[in-house]
């Protein structure tokens, strides 16, 4: 207890000098060895006991973690180190590389300064690299890089100097091509390109423990040659001991990446557009511990002993027990019960923790992930915006109804601790439909579920979920209400894909000052007159208001939304979600009389004039899609890409990479469930492979009608389509 309770002082000492903190995250694709890096930093800075091999996974603290070998919640943790004289503490969150994950990913991101993306020797840069990286920079975040694995291009693949150094650089340029792209329009951003020369790239071998830099090489005198005896000799304890990889790392973290001092003046803009002349904005920017509290929870995790713990980044003002705090978008306020800090990965309870450190807070019971907590009510940092969108959905039944009640409570837990997950609860049916990002995603949330909460659930087939989506210009439509007094005159559009995307990262909302929406949308193509007249925006579909001066719009405009988005959640093909559409409103007749124009009336006309107008632009289904890339020894390739045709998809590259070949292509999500065990007995279990959602494209017309009726049959609608729907 005597060395935990000396770390513990120590933490506390360095809070509050926010020059020597350093909060970080590592991201990387899924088994680049993140985890096993982040086991062997905490083992050098004295956290854990140096155990021979970093084997023993401290982070991954969920026994389905541990069996899969694969993070799934980010984990914080937190350390000391010695550099140059200074001490510094370092807060670091290990996040997942796993793509159905990718929410923790821009979560942890949104929590700290500095990202050390790590990358793996012989695989070298791949999809899920290139997502973190660009979730990083998206943030504001600045990157180093980490080469692991090294040792197996020594000892497996036997390559000589020459032939490393070529590969690593290879791997250098591709990273730098990513943030070059990235940075080139940042106006807040030096060169962030990393490089050998300046100590911004390290390599070596997180499960041997060694590991080295420029500076390292300078400091230790070791050079490439004497490191490839010791690891052809098998002399690996005296590698690490020589020339140790968490020194290696953590003297990088505290030269190259910034304080929050330095960090926060650039990354409040990016990351919160309230009013940066106010006094909240400067205590952020100054990381002013005497200011306001502000934090941003990046994570929502239980505690068996004290419930609920949130997590996440304090970028203003000092955090104290008892504070009465507001969270965004509820009620009221939290009272704070205990604020701590990470050890290693332990909690431990403090008296306060000040601006620019990551704290774990419990009490906040209002609290997501995602929340904005603060002690005056303030504009929220935008909405985190996930990447990919829920594509996949099961149903979960209780086994016994005795478990219902305590199965709805812990789905609403889940979509509290992770918002890429979407539930819907139909209290009618009794039954529960989970959406997520993939189908590891959501056997893994189901299983927790059995585990963890002890109820047996029966889970449904996953299902796909489909987009609508208008294909032309209408003229307009005109919807009638019930009682036939009023009349609603609509056209739709599909949107351009820019201003879809724009609207799909948030850089596009109605919180934004209006002035900024509209020039955004001028710059992504919309016309000047259209891009002023937005009244709503519903999904990535936009609303404009056309109307000239006509009487009651203004206290009808709610019911107008409200049928707006009711059709807009529910197609007119197969009740499926509608996107990229820009509906305006030309005209309404509406009666005099408050009675005749309420709620019952206007919600159908609107509903009716969206849907006939979504119809009568030929509105047709969209099929969620994935980019498929697979690693597979030549003798199987054939192998691997008949798995790609044969499941409605198309192979857009194959090329040689080491002694393997890569296909890579696109294929339906549909078509993709049960692709695991498929492609492992075509290739004799030789392949890897990896998705990611690509967005949604329009199915082949030959296959819609028979689609739409599958869909229209299983939600229990009734099967004829409209007459118009003749244009398949």
């Amino acid at each position: 207890m005597g060395r935990r309770k000396k770390i513990v002082e120590q933490c506390e000492r360095l809070m509050d000098k926010p020059e020597q903190i350093r909060n970080i995250a590592i991201a990387a694709h899924v088994d680049h060895g993140k985890t096993t890096l982040t086991d062997n930093l905490l083992a050098g800075a004295g956290m854990i006991a140096d155990q021979g091999e970093a084997t023993q996974l401290m982070m991954d603290t969920e026994e389905d973690e541990q069996e899969r070998g694969i993070t799934i919640d980010a984990a914080n943790v937190s350390m000391t180190h010695e550099y140059e004289g200074d001490e510094h503490l370092i807060n670091l969150i290990d996040t997942p590389g796993h793509v159905d994950f990718g929410g923790d990913v821009t979560r942890a991101m949104r929590a700290v300064d500095g990202a050390l993306v790590v990358v793996d020797a012989v695989e070298g840069a791949m999809p899920q690299t290139e997502t973190v990286v660009r979730q990083a920079l998206r943030e504001g975040v600045k990157p180093t890089l980490f080469i692991n694995k090294v040792d197996r291009l020594i000892s497996e693949l036997q390559e000589g100097p020459e032939e490393m150094q070529r590969r690593l650089l290879n791997v250098i340029d591709d990273v730098n091509e990513l943030i070059r792209g990235m940075t080139e329009d940042m106006d807040d951003v030096d060169d962030w390109t990393v490089s050998v020369e300046d100590g911004t790239v390290g390599f070596g071998s997180a499960l041997y423990k060694w590991g080295v830099s420029m500076p390292s090489m300078q400091a230790t005198g070791m050079d490439f040659g004497d490191i490839m005896d010791l690891e052809r000799n098998d002399k690996r304890q005296e590698l690490h001991e020589k020339t140790p990889l968490s020194d290696v790392i953590l003297d990088m973290v505290c030269e190259h990446f910034p304080d929050p001092i330095e960090a926060q003046p650039r990354r409040i803009p990016r990351v919160w557009r309230g009013d940066d002349e106010s006094e909240l904005a400067e205590q952020m920017r100054l990381v002013d511990p005497d200011g306001e509290v502000v934090l941003m929870v990046t994570d929502i995790g239980i505690d068996p002993h004290a419930g609920e713990i949130s997590a996440g980044r304090v970028f203003s003002g000092t955090l104290e027990k008892g504070q009465d705090l507001y969270i965004s978008g509820t009620v009221g306020t939290n009272r704070v019960q205990s604020v701590g800090i990470y050890m290693g990965g332990e909690r431990e309870e403090v008296e306060r923790v000040p601006a620019g450190n990551i704290a774990a807070v419990t009490g906040l019971k209002d609290a997501i992930a995602g929340s904005t907590v603060s002690s005056v009510e303030m504009t929220p940092f935008e909405s985190i915006e996930h990447i990919s969108e829920p594509v996949i959905t099961k149903s979960v039944e209780a086994k016994s109804m005795d478990d219902l009640p305590k199965l709805i409570e812990t789905l609403r837990q889940v979509s509290k601790e992770d918002p890429t997950i979407q539930i819907d609860i139909n209290e009618d049916t009794g039954e529960h439909l989970i959406s997520g990002q993939g189908e590891l995603h959501l056997e893994v949330i189901t299983q927790r579920i059995e585990r963890n909460q002890g109820i047996p659930v029966t889970t449904g087939e996953p299902i796909v979920v489909f987009r609508e989506q208008v294909q032309g210009a209408t003229t307009e439509v005109e919807g009638i209400s019930p009682n036939r007094h009023n009349r609603f005159y609509i056209t739709v559009e599909p949107l351009g894909d820019e201003i879809v995307e724009k609207v799909r990262l948030g850089d596009v909302s109605m919180d934004m000052p209006e002035q900024d929406r509209r020039e955004v949308l001028q710059e992504a193509g919309m016309d000047k007159d259209t891009s002023q007249n937005v009244e709503h925006i519903h999904g990535t579909n936009i609303l404009i208001d056309d109307t000239k001066g006509i009487q009651h719009l203004n206290e009808t405009m709610e019911l107008v939304i409200e049928g707006l988005e009711e059709a807009l959640d529910n197609g007119p093909l197969a009740a499926e979600p509608v996107q990229g559409t820009l509906i305006k409103l030309h005209d309404a007749r509406l009666h005099e009389d408050t009675i005749h124009r309420g709620p019952a009336q206007v919600i159908p006309a609107v509903r009716q004039a969206v849907h006939n107008a979504l119809i009568h632009g030929h509105v047709k289904l969209l099929e969620p899609i994935q980019n498929v890339r697979i690693d597979v020894p030549n003798e199987h390739m054939g192998a691997a890409s008949g798995e790609i045709q044969g499941r409605r998809g198309r192979v857009d590259d194959m090329y040689q990479e080491g002694d393997l070949m890569v296909v890579e292509g696109i294929a339906p999500v549909d078509e993709m469930i049960g692709f695991s065990s498929d492609i492992r007995s075509a290739t004799e279990g030789r392949a890897s492979w990896n998705t990611e959602n690509a967005g949604f494209r329009v199915m082949a017309d030959n296959l819609q009608p028979e689609t739409i009726m599958e869909i229209r049959e299983r939600k229990g609608m009734k099967l004829e389509l409209p007459q118009a729907v003749d244009y398949f």
